[in-house]
């Protein structure tokens, strides 16, 4: 085990290189970011917030909130003005500001239930 890294299984590890080679083809191409596109991009956001955002528990739904609030705080946590963030920081900041206005308006217009 290299110091100062948390061991993970191989299965945990081929996941984790699986999504970020995803989400570097999504990012390649991203200029009008269409539909589709958007929607393959949210796929990453429901490992924490489930599928369409609509988990409710300690991390929070984001379906159906508005999406200037959404986008709002994604870009704090990009700008690491979010405190007591736990990932969030992190994965904004793979995403342009154009991409996370657009995952904002794409969870605004989730219904909640």
């Amino acid at each position: 085990m290299i110091s100062g890294y948390l061991p993970c299984t191989r299965s945990t590890l081929i996941k984790l290189l699986s999504s970020a080679t995803l989400l570097l083809a999504i990012n390649a191409q991203a200029s009008d970011l269409p539909e589709r596109q958007v929607s393959l991009m949210s796929s990453s956001c429901a490992n924490c917030h489930g599928t369409d955002g609509k988990l409710a528990g300690a991390i929070p739904a984001i379906a159906g909130r508005p999406a200037s609030v959404l986008e709002a705080q994604l870009l704090a946590f990009k700008q690491d003005l979010q405190p007591n963030t736990t990932v969030m920081n992190r994965i904004a900041k793979g995403y342009t500001d154009e991409e996370l206005k657009s995952l904002a308006n794409y969870f605004a217009n989730v219904k909640r239930k």
